[in-house]
C-alpha cells in the first residue's frame, strides 16, 4: 500500500516519525512536504495530497497540522476526497468502514505521538464496510459532491 504524507511546519515532527514507522512497517510512503519546520501555509500541502491522491499516486493520505482541521477543511474543498481529523483510534477505522474516508488529518499540538501512530494503524488497516447501507450513504455523500463542487 501506498501512503501519501504532508504536513505543514506544526506538524513536521510527527510526518518524520510518522513516515519512518510506515516505512518500518513495509509501506511505500510518498513525502509532499513540508521538508523543514520553516513556516508554510497547510492549503497549499493539503492541495498537494489531494492532487496526487486524485491522481491515483497513492492509496490512502494523511495530512498533519496543529490541529487538524485547517488541512481537513482545504483538503475536503477537492472532489473526490473524504478527509476526517481523528484523534482516536475509534474515529480513525470507522471513518473508513462507513464513510469511506481516504485522508486522516492529525493535529501535532493536539496529541501524542503514540496516540498518532496507534491512530495511524488503525485507519490504514481499515477498509470500507461495502454493504448497502454504507454504500447507500456513499452515494449520497457522491450526490452532493457532484450538485455542489462543478
Amino acid at each position: 500500500m501506498k501512503i501519501i504524507i504532508a504536513s505543514d511546519h506544526a506538524g513536521f515532527s510527527y510526518k518524520a516519525l510518522l513516515m519512518e514507522e510506515l516505512r518500518e512497517k513495509g509501506y511505500e510512503v510518498i513525502d509532499l512536504g513540508a521538508y523543514n519546520e520553516e513556516p508554510s501555509d497547510y492549503p497549499d500541502h493539503a492541495a498537494n495530497v489531494a492532487n496526487a491522491l486524485f491522481q491515483h499516486e497513492g492509496d490512502k493520505a494523511i495530512i498533519i497540522c496543529g490541529s487538524g482541521v485547517g488541512v481537513s477543511v482545504a483538503a475536503n474543498k477537492f472532489k473526490g476526497i473524504r478527509a476526517g481529523v481523528c484523534h482516536d483510534t475509534y474515529s480513525a477505522h470507522q471513518c473508513v468502514e462507513h464513510d469511506n474516508v481516504n485522508v486522516l488529518c492529525l493535529g501535532q499540538r493536539v496529541i501524542g505521538i503514540e496516540l498518532a501512530l496507534e491512530i495511524v494503524h488503525a485507519f490504514i488497516n481499515a477498509r470500507f464496510f461495502n454493504t448497502s447501507n454504507y454504500q447507500r450513504r456513499l452515494d449520497k455523500i457522491l450526490e452532493i459532491e457532484n450538485r455542489n463542487m462543478k
